[in-house]
C-alpha cells in the first residue's frame, strides 16, 4: 500500500494508548474495572455504571464477524476499491466491536471467526489493528 494521507490521531488522550499498543503488536480495549463492561469508544468514564475506575485491558486478538459492507466505488485515493469494511466483536468482551478493512471482496459469513493483524501505515506512520478470517473452526465449537 502506498503512503496514506488520512491518518488517525494517535496522540488523543482517549485513544492514544490503543494506537501505542498496536505499534507494539498488541490489541487492547478500554474496560470498566467496576462493572466489567467494555467501553467502545474508549473513555475514562463508564456510561454503564457511572464509574471512573477504567483501564486498558489486553485482548486475545480473536473475535467474530458481526457485520460487513463492501465499497465498490473509490471515494478517496488512499482507499482503492473494492475493499470490505468489517465490524468484529471481541471474543472476551462482546460489547466491544472494532472496525477493520480487507482488500477486495472476500467470502465472508456472519459469525465467522476473525483474528487481528497489525498494519503499519508507512515507515514512520501509525499501526492499525486490522482483521482477517481466522483458520476454520469446526462447527459447534463456538
Amino acid at each position: 500500500m502506498s503512503e496514506r494521507t488520512i491518518l488517525p490521531n494517535v496522540d488523543d488522550r482517549e485513544t492514544g494508548p490503543f494506537f501505542a499498543a498496536a505499534a507494539e503488536g498488541r490489541l487492547v480495549y478500554r474496560g470498566c474495572l467496576d462493572c466489567g463492561r467494555g467501553l467502545q469508544p474508549p473513555t475514562a468514564h463508564c456510561p454503564h455504571c457511572g464509574g471512573w475506575n477504567t483501564d486498558w485491558k489486553t485482548a486475545s486478538g480473536a473475535g467474530w464477524l458481526f457485520s460487513w459492507t463492501t465499497v465498490v466505488r473509490q471515494i478517496h485515493p488512499d482507499f482503492p476499491a473494492p475493499y470490505t469494511l468489517v465490524v468484529v466483536e471481541l471474543d472476551e468482551q462482546p460489547d466491544v466491536r472494532l472496525l477493520g478493512r480487507l482488500d477486495g471482496e472476500p467470502e465472508l459469513a456472519l459469525g465467522m471467526a476473525m483474528e487481528v493483524w497489525f498494519e503499519r501505515l508507512g515507515p514512520d506512520g501509525p499501526t492499525l489493528p486490522q482483521w482477517k478470517p481466522a483458520i476454520e473452526i469446526p462447527e459447534g465449537t463456538r
